[in-house]
């Protein structure tokens, strides 16, 4: 007799299991536990933008809304580019969606489908490729070499991995989870050779502010690109102002595509809630000193774990020029799926598993960064005390 599951489609029947999530389910219910396997600090959303959520709810705004989002929201997310890019934009170019996955999601569905390829460079954030399988296309991994100063993307590994069925180049950068900023003179290199192979990009720059490099912001395709690029940006309000669970994100793509996404919102959520996205007109607006605060939290967090596990022998560790991730290996440890199940179990510290983040990350663990000091101090004190056991 057929099974239920093998009665499903075989994109649903093949979705991997997170690697993070498996962690997660292992460790949550420690009353000792330090959680820094997802990416996302540990402060509350703060109640400027709570207060606008509530305000919208106040009025009544609980019924359908635009499908694009509304105007207050897209005109918000045109003048923050405008800041921090230096250049105008129109608000005709944003598509609110219901999270940053499912930007991710919707580009891919615009621009990928059965029998097509997406290239991503890994390591990545696993829900890259697996939003790419779900929706029917192959996700062709690029491995990138990881080199005694940091990790390195090969342009010619990436041109090397292009065939005919190739449609889309995905790139991360700042990359979660290795912190590797692409330079500028690489986003050139990439976009030529979309241009050259007629391909489209889906560019996350979600970690954008959080660069330790000159200048309050990474190196951008914004910076580069002209008007008629096949660019589409995904990116998200989780990260910079603490709404992880608020699940509000954008889209920015030519105008052109606009009843393109208009359509896929449409047929997949519906749009977003109106009090939602007032919260995130809040954050837009009003945000501004507590980006910098976060930033700069980010920052001490970085410089606490690193000086925390340089320390340790048998643990390799290079600094991140980006987002709030510490990538780093222990050597003997090869299966750190086990490792991170292990350490949760034992000492409470959540990490996430190498092997979650694709080729090239098997051997590495992802630590978030982005919390309070003394939780950092103590997680490392705690994986320290341990490593010496195993």
């Amino acid at each position: 007799m057929t099974s239920l599951i093998e009665r499903l489609s075989p994109e649903a029947r093949t979705a991997p299991e997170s690697g993070i999530v498996e962690v997660f389910n292992a460790g949550r219910d420690r009353k000792d536990l330090i959680p820094l396997w997802a990416g996302e600090g540990d402060l509350p959303t703060p109640e400027f933008i709570r207060a606008a959520a509530k305000a919208s709810l106040d009025r009544g705004e609980t019924f359908y809304t635009y499908q694009r989002g509304i105007p207050q929201l897209r005109e918000a997310l045109a003048a923050y580019h405008q800041d921090l890019y230096g250049k105008p934009f129109s608000p005709e170019r944003f598509y609110v969606t219901g999270s940053g996955m499912q930007s991710i999601q919707l580009a891919v569905q615009a621009v990928a489908g059965a029998g097509r390829e997406v290239i991503v460079p890994t390591p990545s954030w696993p829900n890259i490729s697996a939003a790419i399988e779900i929706h029917g296309a192959r996700s062709v991994s690029v491995p990138m070499r990881e080199e005694d100063d940091g990790w390195r993307l090969a342009i010619e590994d990436v041109e090397a991995a292009i065939t005919p069925q190739t449609t889309a180049l995905f790139l991360n950068s700042p990359c979660n989870p290795t912190g590797w900023v692409a330079s500028e003179d690489l986003l050139k290199a990439f976009l030529d050779l979309a241009r050259k192979h007629d391909l489209w990009i889906i560019a996350d720059e979600i970690y954008a502010l959080f660069y330790y490099g000159e200048g309050e912001r990474s190196p951008s395709f914004y910076d580069i690109a002209e008007e008629d690029d096949r660019i589409i940006f995904v990116n998200s309000m989780s990260k910079n102002w603490a709404m992880t669970g608020w699940r509000v994100g954008w889209i920015s793509a030519p105008p052109e595509l606009g009843q393109v996404f208009e359509n896929l919102i449409q047929y997949s959520t519906s749009g977003v809630p109106s009090f939602s996205q007032w919260g995130a007109v809040a954050a837009l607006t009003k945000g501004r000193t507590f980006l910098r605060e976060q930033v700069a939290r980010a920052r001490k967090g970085r410089d606490c774990v690193l000086k925390g596990l340089q320390g340790l022998n048998r643990v390799k560790v290079l600094p991140p020029d980006g987002a709030f991730y510490l990538f780093f290996s222990i050597e003997g440890v090869t299966d750190t799926r086990n490792f991170a199940l292990d350490l949760v179990r034992q000492t409470g510290v959540g990490l996430a598993p190498g092997t979650a983040f694709g080729k090239g990350g098997e051997h590495h663990l992802r630590l978030c960064y982005a919390r309070r000091e003394d939780h950092l101090e103590e997680a490392v004190r705690r994986i320290s005390t341990w490593i010496p056991e195993i």
